[in-house]
């Protein structure tokens, strides 16, 4: 699949006017100032007491199993999804060669944000970033994960993106 098919796919056509990001066209377009005095309807939340855009949790998957197996880790990635209460907009995994031994690359878009995967089999060594903003409860994810991978560790850091805006 070229870039630009790729870039369709998720709805960014390069020949369509308005459709790419433009920093050109976006410095032309009306821009609504934030004002704080309103409550913006932004799906910004409150968790432990902080105002944010999200959660971002960084994950690593060590001595885990399937990372080659690319209908595993759709299936993982789709159930994490469901299980966080977001909603999938498009998923892409992309295997490298020799499939079924080597890594996969993927991404499934959100309404919420994303969910991204890289793998390495060979290391038994997964990285994931779930990000979700709103009702969406990314921590979820990592019961999931465990389920499908079955690591030995499982390392989590959270981001609260946008803290305090």
């Amino acid at each position: 699949m070229t870039d630009t098919n790729a870039l369709f796919q998720l709805g960014m056509d390069l020949d369509a006017p308005g459709t790419a990001h433009d920093e050109t066209q976006a410095a032309t377009n009306n821009v609504v100032a934030f004002n704080r005095d309103v409550e913006p309807a932004d799906h910004f939340i409150v968790k432990n007491g902080v105002s944010c855009a999200g959660t971002h949790l960084i994950i690593d998957l060590v001595d885990a199993e399937g990372l080659a197996d690319i209908d595993l880790i759709d299936e993982a990635m789709r159930e994490c999804v469901t299980e966080a209460g977001a909603t999938l907009l498009h998923i892409h995994l992309h295997p490298f060669t020799p499939e079924g031994v080597s890594g996969v690359s993927g991404v499934a878009v959100l309404a919420e944000s994303h969910i991204s995967i890289h793998t390495w089999p060979e290391r038994g060594y997964a990285a994931l970033d779930v990000f979700m903003c709103g009702d969406s409860q990314p921590e979820k994810c990592i019961d999931v994960l465990k389920k499908h991978f079955r690591p030995g560790e499982v390392k989590v850091s959270e981001l609260l993106r946008g803290s305090n805006l």
